[in-house]
């Protein structure tokens, strides 16, 4: 069950990638795949079983992928301290943009559980 989750999330992977060297090279490979397998898992409209043990096992490892990002905060003190107001104005843009396209989804959200009849 965990090897075919797995081999999923790494063929979304391999396809985001692949799509990254051929058309959208502004773009990640892996995120390209992570919004493609969004798409799939909204058309199934479910999780199954090995994604979601695949899933799971992988998010239990997600604190050790914060140790380099740590890491280089502190070596690069010095430089993000030059560029103090750039990084900041960037954050607040990001967090407004950010709450804002929350909370549309969210009342559009809202009013789609508030009339599930109506649902085409």
């Amino acid at each position: 069950m965990l090897l075919r989750g797995l081999t999923w999330l790494v063929l979304f992977q391999l396809l985001g990638t692949a799509l990254n060297h051929l058309f959208f090279s502004i773009l990640p490979g892996p995120i390209i795949g992570l919004v493609l397998l969004l798409a799939y898992l909204m058309v199934r409209g479910e999780v199954g079983e090995p994604l979601s043990l695949a899933a799971g096992s992988l998010l239990r490892y997600l604190p050790l992928l914060l140790v380099p990002p740590a890491v280089g905060v502190m070596v690069y003190a010095g430089a993000i301290a030059e560029d103090f107001w750039a990084i900041v104005g960037s954050l607040v843009l990001s967090l407004v943009i950010s709450l804002v396209f929350a909370g549309w989804l969210m009342q559009k959200l809202i009013k789609r559980q508030a009339h599930p009849q109506e649902r085409p």
